[in-house]
């Protein structure tokens, strides 16, 4: 594993050029971790559990003592002063009982600074806030393990295919190479006159479709390329070659997970339910306990200071200090009935997780049931399948040497070489059928690990 960083660290460093001179080796266990570690899947899961952090902290934030500072600069024109109003004949006796005056009690500038200290003493909502915190870091823990998952899951698919796709290119190419062996032994032997026209023509409409259908599985190998190397998070121009290919050896170690029973535990969509219901319950406390009062205590220290003109207020030996202190005590009283649907909202959605809980081991056990049939059929599939291309394999050799030795035809080659072909094709879809199965039940048993 280490040698495989290395090799991609090498790389990012080369030109183009050399680029394309060194492709990247990788078995199907380096490409999954290098694609847990680069895909930008996991790079943003990988993010999103910093952010949760990030908001755990920022809650508990909230708990510690909280330390302001503030400062006030107010001017009040000359010409349009504040006014306060008083009862006249509180300043005057002769005038009637009752008669408002106002009077300009503002000076032109005054100032104010001052530096409080709150902490909170008793916060029911905040409490459970903070106790929820490690099971909110569990959530975002449970969601990367899902997208991991589904990494592993679509990187042990796509390498897979494209091992399948090699091996039916290669063969594919092998085919047309022999078919166009065959077809210069036959001009040669037409030229002799021991062998009709219509034995070359048939050789080259065989040729024809042997090179379009490697065309055809040329391009759908770029593209079987391209989706691993999209999975993996790696440049789509960096050239690779697959290591694990013995896909057969792949097939025959999925039968043990026959066997293997199913365990919710293991499976990472089930974990995060069961975070998600830890977290419906902190919610429905949360808001239980928003109905009891909240206390805060503070302590402030300032100074202000007034004058009529604007350089004065730097004279800060003028400043008048103020301390005080005291408690503040919120009680709840009516809320509209906010609350009280808060709280039933809560359990609604309690009830709904559990819900889902049940939802999910049903799905668990079909997902297992449904992936152990089809590997079953899969495995028997591949076993059929081997016999027929093992004995496509003898008919076409028995073509071959019978041509050869001239009791045989060229018609006799062709259609054992056609029927090779489509024994192969068989052969090889269904050991993607046993590979993609397994993968299937794995992801099921929360084995993709």
């Amino acid at each position: 594993m280490r040698k495989f960083y290395f090799a991609v660290a090498s790389l990012l460093l080369l030109t183009p050029g050399a680029y394309a001179q060194q492709p990247l080796k990788l078995s199907l266990q380096d490409c999954i971790d290098y694609a847990v570690k680069n895909s930008y899947a996991m790079k943003n899961a990988h993010l999103d559990v910093l952010i949760q952090e990030a908001q755990v902290k920022q809650t508990t934030a909230a708990a510690y003592p909280q330390l302001n500072g503030k400062a006030d600069l107010v001017h009040f024109s000359k010409n349009h002063p504040q006014y306060s109003f008083f009862d006249a004949s509180a300043f005057d006796r002769n005038a009637p009982k009752g008669l408002i005056a106002p009077l300009p009690f503002t000076i032109p500038y005054s100032t104010s600074g001052s530096i409080t200290l709150s902490q909170v003493l008793f916060d029911g909502s905040l409490i459970v806030a903070l106790q929820a915190g490690s099971t909110l870091m569990d959530m975002a823990r449970n969601n990367e393990q899902i997208t991991e998952e589904n990494v592993r899951y679509n990187v042990h698919k796509a390498y897979n295919s494209l091992v399948i796709a090699y091996r039916q290119y290669s063969i594919i190419k092998g085919s047309l190479s022999l078919a166009r062996s065959m077809e210069q032994e036959l001009i040669k032997t037409r030229e002799a006159g021991f062998a009709e026209k219509i034995d070359v023509e048939r050789s080259a409409v065989q040729i024809n479709n042997l090179a379009a259908d490697s065309i055809k599985v040329s391009n759908g190998l770029a593209i079987a390329e391209q989706v691993l190397k999209y999975n993996l998070g790696l440049d789509l121009n960096t050239p690779i070659i697959l290591t694990d290919t013995a896909v057969e050896k792949n097939a025959n170690a999925a039968m043990s997970l026959l066997t293997e029973p199913e365990n919710y535990s293991r499976v990472p969509a089930y974990a995060a339910l069961q975070t998600a219901l830890k977290l419906n319950e902190y919610n429905l406390e949360r808001y239980r306990l928003s109905a009891l009062p909240s206390l805060a205590g503070f302590v402030s220290r300032g100074a202000n200071y007034g004058s009529s003109e604007f350089r004065d207020i730097s004279h800060f030996g003028d400043y008048i200090e103020y301390y005080n202190g005291g408690l503040s005590l919120t009680v709840p009283i009516f809320s509209g009935f906010r609350r009280t649907n808060q709280v039933r909202e809560a359990k609604l959605n309690i009830d709904k997780t559990r819900n889902d809980i049940d939802n999910l081991k049903l799905s668990i056990d079909f997902q297992a049931a449904s992936a152990r049939t089809t590997l079953k059929n899969s495995l028997l599939q591949v076993q059929s399948q081997k016999r027929n291309l093992e004995l496509a394999n003898s008919v076409l050799d028995l073509a071959q040497r019978k041509y050869k030795e001239g009791v045989g035809s060229n018609l006799e080659v062709t259609t054992a070489q056609t029927e090779m072909m489509r024994a192969q094709s068989n052969y090889f879809t269904a050991l993607l059928d046993v590979i993609n199965a397994e993968a299937d039940l794995k992801k099921a048993l929360g084995l993709l690990k």
